[in-house]
């Protein structure tokens, strides 16, 4: 894989591009698109989901380029949840995907009232130790969530992949990540189409002085932060733009004054509620 994009380390030795494209709420014509012109523009990662219902759509992009061009994520799903359940669905979703092995596989919510994580989280160890997945990882964990799985398996993810963007900077569990040594991961990181985010006076000023598009100022402030950041879109102009924002850097005031924007909006469900 060869990008322009930096790429972060993970606590299994390997490492993840910072930017990519997200194919969350994209059709099947949409995702496939959106994923050719995003490699065309020199991405790598696609992070996709069995719940997307897409899939395929990634792999028929996939399969018209080199396997190696792309790091491919993709999660499990909440009904799939379960040790002999989630091999199943692995093997389902790379059949679609048409690849014999996964750079990331992500728990996609830990769906607490079904009490599956834990075995659904050793069923990612064992694909992980049989090479049919490079990293494993969890998404919209919480903490407890993540020191649960860790306890009773030894096993620290790589990744959680958790809703991030200005108005909800999840600092403390940022932290928690850091201390553990796991890597932070931001979806919806745009806050797109919910709010007013990318209408916010302090990112159009922030944008204005450099010449910049307030969803590129959110950007270069993620990827200021650490944070690896998968935006979606499936407008070419707007994949272009998006992978733009690796060329800008915002200065230490720049970064302190978007910390005032931080007021716990949170556009998508609770963890802990989600079934």
């Amino acid at each position: 894989m060869s990008s322009n994009v930096a790429t972060i380390p993970l606590n299994d030795g390997t490492t993840i591009p910072q930017l990519g494209l997200g194919v969350f709420q994209m059709t099947e014509d949409e995702a496939e698109a959106a994923v050719l012109c995003a490699h065309d523009e020199g991405y790598v990662l696609i992070d996709s989901a069995a719940g997307y219902e897409n899939e395929r759509a990634v792999g028929k992009a996939v399969a018209q380029h080199d396997r190696k061009d792309f790091y491919l994520t993709t999660k499990l799903k909440n009904d799939d949840q379960g040790f002999d359940e989630t091999l199943r669905a692995f093997d389902a979703s790379i059949d679609k995907l048409g690849v014999d092995t996964l750079d990331l596989y992500l728990i996609h919510w830990p769906s607490p009232a079904r009490d599956k994580y834990v075995d659904s989280w050793r069923a990612l160890i064992r694909l992980r130790d049989e090479g049919r997945v490079t990293s494993i990882g969890v998404s919209n964990f919480e903490p407890h969530h993540l020191k649960r799985i860790i306890a009773e398996t030894g096993v620290v993810p790589a990744i959680n992949q958790i809703e991030l963007h200005p108005l909800l900077q999840q600092m403390t569990r940022r932290e928690i990540h850091t201390e553990l040594g796991i890597v932070t991961q931001a979806w919806s990181p745009l806050a797109s189409g919910k709010g007013d985010l990318l209408v916010h006076p302090l990112l159009a000023a922030i944008a204005r002085d450099h010449k910049a598009t307030p969803a590129q100022v959110t950007l270069a402030w993620h990827l200021a932060i650490g944070n690896i950041v998968i935006p979606k879109s499936v407008t070419p102009a707007r994949i272009v733009e998006n992978l733009a924002s690796t060329k800008l850097t915002l200065s230490g005031s720049e970064l302190h004054r978007i910390l005032s924007m931080d007021d716990g909006t949170r556009f998508g469900p609770h963890p802990d509620d989600f079934v």
